[in-house]
């Protein structure tokens, strides 16, 4: 990777982990009792959490030149992010519940989130996924994704289903949301091959500060 590319990106991956930082303080702060911000916090620490097992070694790797462990740091890190964006689907639901308590939907939907997120993750527990090695078989990033994808799709229908209530805005949820799964996706199947396909993790990231941001404007209304 071109040298001007390499910070560029280590800009980008500080500022989106500085952001995710001082939102979870604003959240947290400005909860004042109310439990969905309490949770909003929470979810944005883990989603900035987690990701910095992954981007801090990249970082590392991008400005002081890779070193003996680097596989393995990037290697753990991204097991570690993929815990925890699952978590993030978790949490985004209960936001959503908390939210919109009036809105009934099937108890099979909650039940449905939790199953595909704990497949999910018991996925990437198995030594199969060779997370520390970096030549991870294409075959376990499809089965720990698929349970993924089916996570994402439920949280997208509960947002599609309460629309704009209380003029929220929250139906945006539903196109940031499955952007980040359309950037992502190709990324897991195709990165190994075609290095260049994992770019589209910026604009994914992108996504997902939309959704933090999305957040952020709800303290003000709610």
């Amino acid at each position: 990777m071109p040298k001007g590319m390499r910070y560029g990106e280590s800009a980008f991956d500080i500022a989106y982990l500085l952001f995710d930082l001082v939102a979870t303080i604003v959240f947290f702060a400005r909860a004042e009792g109310r439990t969905v911000f309490v949770l909003y916090g929470f979810l944005t620490l883990c989603l900035g959490g987690g990701d910095a097992f992954h981007l801090i070694p990249r970082v590392q790797m991008h400005l002081m030149g890779p070193d003996e462990d680097t596989t393995k740091k990037l290697g753990f890190g991204t097991a570690v992010t993929s815990v925890t964006m699952t978590v993030f689907y978790i949490l985004l639901y209960y936001i959503w519940r908390l939210l919109f308590p009036e809105i009934a939907i099937s108890p099979v939907i909650p039940a449905l989130i939790w199953i595909t997120a704990l497949v999910r993750i018991v996925l990437c527990l198995f030594p199969q996924n060779r997370w520390l090695t970096g030549d991870g078989d294409i075959r376990w990033s499809w089965y720990r994704n698929l349970p993924f994808l089916v996570t994402g799709i439920l949280v997208i229908a509960l947002f599609a289903i309460s629309g704009n209530t209380y003029g929220y805005g929250l139906w945006k949820m539903c196109i940031a949301i499955a952007l980040s799964f359309a950037f992502y996706l190709p990324v897991t199947v195709l990165a190994k091959k075609k290095p260049m396909v994992g770019a589209l993790m910026l604009p994914k990231t992108l996504m997902y500060i939309w959704v933090i941001s999305m957040g952020l404007s709800l303290l003000a209304k709610v």
